[in-house]
């Protein structure tokens, strides 16, 4: 029995490793172009002027690309409005340019940019800010959070980073894969999961022939093994506190969940699961009401809910032969999950409450799947490279990296 159930753990852990074979055999080193789909065209329009000033157009760029990559507005671009932030506007001939629709303006004074959101129906600007960074896509993402906010309500995510495996490194990047930096390199590396406070990353090297979940600080690239017990240590997931991780660990080749230290003090992890068969793949509620998981205690891996108290669980995914990689959003109302389909790994979007699900890639490799901070974007890992999908839209957009791409993971709000 013991042996039957190790031998499929591995054929678990091989799927976790798949995305990282199937790159290192198949893609070569390319940069993928800016592409996205909408088949149904709900998107809030937008328009966004050039800024005035020499880095401008160049600001206007980003914005425009950032609001398009949420899926949530159809951007018009237009040559600037006014020469001067204290110019009078004519907001008649502004809503017969923008047929009504809300604008992104700016000045770029070279300290800084001076960004305005207008609402020509209303004939007022809504919001302005002075906005100094010596990055210029810095300047951008930050004027694109703004406009994001001031038309959606939500708190806009193009100042985030996320974290990919491509090859054998980590990387650390902006949200639209620009400006790319390694984190660590030189051996196998997957599932990367990033602390509450965006301060640290957790992963699982095989550097020493084994998988081990080390946590290591971004400030200064200090790194710590958190479980290297005996067997296989895999899956890290964050506890919303960000003092503890879930792990699945092999130990007597059955591999369940248990709770370990961050700071990698733990002797003896504390167990958070335990049936006769494979558990692995936790994932905590942001509101800490329990967790996610995986287990083929069904016959197949599906995914079950829980306590935190080595309670009883219960299965929410029926549909699909296998179902991988739970990620809760950070409202703690949907799900979103790898799922089996018709021969392909597509990526499916349920809703916890009432149990509906969209899917919400075409397949047939996709992988990973992370939801945006806000929780209105889910990013994932489609044969290689990364694509982007909104949560209440059918678009979609595929972002330019370095490399075939295997994991990803979407980091938090910075404060």
């Amino acid at each position: 029995m013991v042996l039957t159930r190790f031998y499929k753990f591995i054929a678990f852990l091989a799927f976790t490793t798949f995305a990282f074979l199937y790159s290192q055999i198949t893609f070569a080193q390319v940069e993928v172009p800016l592409s996205g789909v909408n088949t149904v065209d709900n998107r809030l329009p937008i328009y966004v002027a050039d800024f005035m000033g020499p880095r401008g157009k160049q600001i206007a760029d980003i914005v425009a690309k950032d609001l398009t990559n949420s899926g949530q507005f159809n951007v018009t671009r237009i040559a600037s409005i006014s020469k001067d932030p204290h110019d009078k506007l004519d907001w008649d001939k502004l809503v017969d340019l923008s047929k009504g629709a809300n604008i992104v303006t700016g000045f770029d004074n070279k300290d800084h940019v001076h960004y305005r959101f207008l609402d020509p129906i209303q004939q007022k600007v809504r919001e302005e800010a002075r906005v100094s960074n010596p990055s210029q896509r810095a300047i951008a993402h930050k004027i694109s959070d703004y406009a994001y906010e001031q038309s959606i309500g939500l708190k806009g995510a193009f100042s985030t980073k996320i974290a990919f495996v491509s090859g054998r490194s980590l990387y650390i990047s902006d949200y639209d894969g620009h400006n790319a930096k390694v984190l660590v390199s030189g051996a196998t590396i997957i599932s990367p999961a990033w602390s509450p406070d965006g301060s640290k990353i957790a992963y699982v090297s095989f550097e020493s022939g084994k998988p081990i979940v080390y946590v290591q600080q971004l400030s200064t690239g200090v790194r710590i093994p958190v479980a290297s017990f005996k067997g296989n240590n895999s899956a890290p997931a964050w506890s919303p506190s960000g003092v503890s991780l879930a792990v699945a660990l092999s130990r007597d080749a059955l591999s369940d969940i248990y709770l370990v230290s961050s700071d990698g003090t733990t002797k003896s992890p504390r167990s958070l699961s335990s049936s006769p068969e494979i558990e692995t793949e936790p994932f905590f509620f942001p509101n800490n009401s329990g967790l996610v998981f995986v287990s083929d205690r069904g016959g197949s891996p599906q995914i079950y809910k829980s306590g935190l108290n080595n309670g009883p669980a219960s299965r929410i995914t029926f549909n699909g032969s296998q179902n991988l990689s739970p990620r809760i959003s950070p409202d703690s109302n949907s799900l979103v999950f790898t799922s089996l389909r018709k021969g392909k790994y597509v990526i499916a979007l349920m809703n916890l409450a009432s149990g509906d699900e969209r899917v919400i890639s075409s397949g047939p490799d996709d992988l990973s799947p992370t939801f945006s901070p806000n929780g209105m974007n889910v990013m994932h890992v489609s044969s290689g490279k990364i694509k982007i999908s909104s949560t209440v839209s059918n678009f979609s957009i595929t972002i330019p990296t370095q490399g075939a791409v295997s994991a990803v993971a979407w980091g938090p709000f910075i404060k």
